[in-house]
Formats: structure tokens, C-alpha cells, sequence
């Protein structure tokens, strides 16, 4: 059913939508999309650069539990 929209009836959607709801609250409303998209965006690259963080803490703490007898053998 969608696949045979096409550019005039995506026109059509578009005008209804705009009288309806007004240039002012169509743009605002756009306005907060973009900001929930920053503040996505924002999230996820510091939840990238903590799990990035924790990796090398973990590194960095992380033990050698080789038994003694298993060292020596190459």
C-alpha cells in the first residue's frame, strides 16, 4: 500500500500537514527533534568513551593467574 505513494502524494501529506498545524508549530516541533537527536548523540559518545575508560582500567589491573609450571613453557 505504501509502495505506491510517490512525490505527489507525498506533496499532499506534506500541505495537509502544514494547515493543520501551523508553519510556527511544525518548525518548533522540528526544533525539538533536533535537539533529542544531539542529546542521542551526545549520550552515546560518552557511553562510548566510559566503556572505552573501563576497558583500560580493567587492562590495567587485570592479573596473571598462570600457575608458576605453565610460565616457564613456551
Amino acid at each position: 500500500m505504501l509502495n505506491n505513494i510517490g512525490l505527489p502524494g507525498i506533496l499532499l501529506i506534506a500541505v495537509v500537514v502544514l494547515v493543520l498545524f501551523g508553519r510556527g508549530k511544525i518548525s518548533s516541533l522540528m526544533g525539538e527533534v533536533g535537539k533529542g537527536i544531539t542529546s542521542f548523540k551526545k549520550g552515546v559518545s560518552e557511553g562510548t568513551k566510559e566503556l572505552d575508560e573501563a576497558t583500560e582500567e580493567a587492562a590495567e589491573t587485570a592479573k596473571d593467574v598462570t600457575p608458576d609450571s605453565e610460565k616457564d613453557k613456551v
